[in-house]
């Protein structure tokens, strides 16, 4: 379902191409990162307490040590959401650099008052990545793939690099490397895929989309329409966006505020899960953190990302997320009723609780946490603002699932809190029903409600059609 309707209809329906391929690695390097960053450190706790002479964290310490890298993303997500409206290629790169050198600063720390002030810098480069990634990733990508755009490069890349940190941990205690040698390799070899790729982010183009609708440059839009497509097509007339920020929250408030909290919702729920599965959900089922992790990212994680990619521009996201949400929900009770029982196997809860880190990677991993909903539901001049906005609501809700989940756990014992999460995933099922339309397929202009003038057009040239 494409619209003729937006100027920018060159970028909606050429093919998949080496150019998108190579916005996919750049952008996605990134999100590898972020996914390895964010778990590592609850593969690698055990032993990074023993180092510190510490036997067990004070809940304050072990919230703070969970959460403070998503304080730190919260507030970059912001920072660098009104920096986006500055220009999107302005500042790409420098996120990956802050991951890089607060990756690096982690493997020299010498306290864990100095870790979770370290993993705070680390959260900032992290949020801003999250803001800038996909709002790139979509303002390039064709109306037909941008979905799985979107959830290859942000949602299935994250498992992988969760999976990488499981799997440097056990390869390192497959060879006996000293365990304090270990944490410190484990946290330190995030700067390396961060690294990799700043070249690259400082080599992307700027969008077509921000040049002309925010900085009115159409000479340089069509310059970089010719450059993704590969065809020389003049952008003839585009209006700048004269709009103010208040005119948008009359129009788009209602969706701006249902992306944000679906992404709270998710983050609550996962990052439960993603910071005290290694340790409180492991411990339970009699397995290591290293290999509980694996057992999850690799089995479940990747597996249903992969699925999210192949339905996300199949289904839509609305019917995705749905499910997923509602999968996710079923699956938790089903294991927490389970495990209740005296004649509970460890691997058939092993694969109830697997079962929600699928439908969850399969459905709202892949589109409200790959940053779907927020930048195709709002508006180019205001796109990485709203981004901005529902990463930070996400990152609140991972905070709060640091702070919030260990004190349910011990109140209300495993049971109690996993129902809470299970409630949380019914109630974003609803609000995804009710509130979000469907952007499957469709111009970036269409699903935002640009309201483009009636002399905006792009001069008629050759088009590379639907397959």
């Amino acid at each position: 379902m494409e619209s003729s309707s937006s100027p920018f209809h060159i970028l909606d329906r050429i093919h998949f191409n080496r150019f998108h391929w190579r916005s996919m690695l750049t952008t996605g390097m990134g999100v590898f990162t972020d996914g390895y960053d964010l778990s590592s450190v609850g593969i690698v706790l055990t032993i990074i307490l023993a180092n510190f002479g510490l036997s067990s964290l004070t809940g304050i310490q072990s919230s703070l040590l969970a959460g403070s890298a998503l304080i730190g993303a919260m507030i970059g997500a912001i920072i660098f959401g009104m920096l986006g409206n500055r220009g999107r290629k302005t500042f790409y790169g420098l996120d990956v650099s802050i991951m890089a050198i607060a990756a690096v600063m982690q493997a020299f720390v010498p306290n864990l008052s100095w870790l979770i002030a370290v993993r705070f810098v680390l959260g900032i480069g992290v949020g801003a990545d999250y803001v800038l990634s996909p709002v790139i990733m979509a303002e390039h990508a064709n109306a037909k793939d941008r979905g799985k755009t979107l959830a290859a490069g942000f949602g299935l890349t994250w498992g992988l690099g969760a999976t990488a940190a499981a799997v440097l941990y056990l390869m390192l205690m497959a060879f006996h490397v000293p365990p304090d040698l270990i944490w410190r390799i484990v946290l330190g070899f995030g700067a390396i895929p961060a690294l990799s790729v700043i070249y690259l982010r400082r080599k992307m183009p700027e969008t077509a989309r921000f040049l002309a609708r925010v900085k009115g440059d159409t000479g340089k839009a069509s310059g970089v329409i010719n450059q993704v497509s590969g065809q020389t097509v003049p952008l003839t007339k585009v209006d700048a966006d004269k709009r103010r920020l208040g005119e948008y929250w009359k129009t788009h408030g209602q969706r701006m505020i249902a992306a944000s909290l679906l992404w709270f919702l998710f983050d609550m729920v996962a990052y439960s899960g993603i910071l005290f599965g290694p340790s409180l959900i492991a411990k339970g089922l009699g397995l290591s953190s290293g290999n509980f992790q694996l057992l999850m990212e690799f089995g479940f994680v990747v597996p249903g990302a992969a699925m999210g990619l192949l339905l996300v521009d199949r289904w839509g996201r609305k019917p995705l997320q749905i499910a997923g949400f509602l999968g996710i929900a079923a699956s938790l009770v089903a294991f927490s009723v389970y495990q209740g029982t005296a004649a509970a196997v460890p691997l058939i809860s092993l694969l109830l609780y697997g079962g929600q880190n699928f439908m969850s990677q399969a459905g709202p991993g892949s589109i409200s946490a790959s940053g779907v909903l927020g930048v195709e539901l709002a508006p180019t001049k205001i796109r990485s603002l709203v981004q901005g906005f529902t990463v930070s609501s996400g990152r609140l809700g991972a905070s709060l699932s640091a702070f919030v989940f260990p004190a349910l756990f011990h109140r209300w014992g495993e049971s109690g809190a996993i129902m809470f999460l299970a409630g949380a995933a019914v109630l974003a099922s609803l609000i995804t029903l009710v509130w979000i339309p469907e952007p499957r397929r469709m111009s970036l202009e269409d699903t935002a409600g640009e309201e483009m003038g009636a002399q905006s057009a792009i001069a008629k040239g050759p088009l590379l059609t639907e397959s």
